[in-house]
């Protein structure tokens, strides 16, 4: 069972997309996993043949827990491992029973399910819901969903269930309240083992608008592309010259990460936060960085998201400039050590060359870790973001 985020102790097999004999390469979508945060896509991490499933659909184990083992021709099975590309957050033992056989799985799914997943008829449900719904004959049309857009979750149909039963169920609890408890398990974590310092600078876009409205003035309006793509290639470049703010600290130690893969804080519909990755962000244009951003959003919103998604962040970019929020000072997600914050685009008065004058500016903050950086390293980082954004064609 992969660690979908710091946060995260247990997860809910929801359903197995292979079987016994099957041949799996890496990065195959070998299983759905559910969380407080919803319903993922599970990618091995190995190339191989499934020789069995060591865990039942339906059933909830804890993180660490082996899902499924792989053989090769002609070798003896090994545990398979999901695919990631950073340090696993390590798994937390908690005393529970053994999960079922495969025989003997129960049904039962977890007691929250936030994924959504569209139906044969266009209703949003989480795959737990759609199951329960089948099983009793319930039309998923007719019900009002509780959960994340929308989405009707378990509680949603086991209540309607209880309505044809004749009998009144007590309230349901909110899955959003049950993300937020994650998040702040995580967060709560962060502030109270990670030593951050804040850093804040304000930015002329000036010559990052012009050239963006030149760019956007041919494009179809599905294709045109919005400053979000800017700003989150100029932190992934500037991560190329400042890389110990990409990585992660664990065991005592800091670990610069490979790659640059963004985690993009994302806000759900019906509540909640969650912050999947963009991968190799410095490698992409800004076309198809602009692509990546609306695709991870819609699935973010909709379901669909994979684990390495979730798992392989680097670095976290939250951007509340749709809010109108003039700045922010975000938590590190551990084991992130630092985490960038972009405010609302607005007009201020801006002085340059003795010359006073109005230009679009936005504050950019910095979260950052002080056991793997200091604050003139992050000034330093702050400052090649201002600098690649007023040359904006180079991105």
């Amino acid at each position: 069972m992969p660690s979908l985020g710091a946060d995260m102790q247990f997860g809910t097999v929801v359903n197995w997309l292979v079987k016994p004999g099957d041949h799996v390469k890496h990065g195959d979508v070998v299983a759905e996993v559910e969380t407080e945060k919803g319903v993922f896509e599970v990618e091995i991490g190995n190339d191989g043949v499934v020789d069995e499933l060591t865990v039942a659909k339906g059933a909830k184990v804890p993180v660490g827990t082996v899902l499924a083992r792989l053989r090769g021709d002609g070798t003896a099975a090994v545990a398979a491992g999901p695919a990631a590309a950073g340090p696993a957050e390590p798994a937390r033992v908690v005393a529970e029973p053994p999960p079922p056989s495969i025989a003997e799985a129960p049904a039962a799914p977890s007691t929250l399910a936030t994924g959504t997943a569209p139906t044969s008829h266009g209703v949003h449900a989480s795959p737990l819901a759609r199951k329960i719904a089948e099983a009793e004959g319930i039309d998923l049309a007719s019900l009002t969903g509780t959960g994340p857009s929308g989405a009707i979750t378990k509680a949603d149909v086991e209540r309607a269930v209880g309505a044809a039963a004749g009998t009144v169920s007590a309230p349901p609890s909110d899955a959003i309240l049950a993300m937020r408890h994650a998040v702040a398990a995580a967060v709560s974590r962060s502030k109270r083992e990670i030593p951050h310092y804040y850093l804040g600078e304000d930015i002329n876009l000036g010559p990052a608008s012009a050239w963006l409205a030149a760019q956007n003035q041919t494009r179809a309006v599905t294709e045109r592309v919005l400053p979000a793509a800017l700003l989150l290639k100029s932190v992934a470049l500037a991560l190329r010259k400042y890389p110990a703010l990409n990585g992660f600290w664990t065991d005592d130690a800091h670990h610069p990460a490979e790659h640059i893969h963004l985690g993009v804080a994302i806000s759900l519909r019906g509540g909640g936060l969650i912050a999947p990755a963009i991968h190799d962000a410095d490698r992409l244009s800004i076309d198809d960085l602009m692509r990546a951003l609306s695709d991870l959003v819609r699935r973010a919103r909709s379901g669909g998201l994979r684990s390495s998604e979730m798992t392989d962040g680097t670095v976290t970019v939250s951007n509340l400039g749709d809010e109108g929020v003039a700045s922010v000072f975000g938590v590190i997600y551990p084991p992130q050590v630092a985490l960038v914050g972009f405010g609302a685009i607005s007009e201020r008065p801006w002085a340059e060359h003795g010359m006073l004058g109005v230009r679009p500016v936005v504050t950019v903050t910095l979260a950052a870790d002080h056991r793997a950086t200091d604050g003139h390293y992050g000034g330093r980082f702050l400052g090649e973001i201002d600098r690649l954004l007023q040359t904006p064609e180079s991105l």
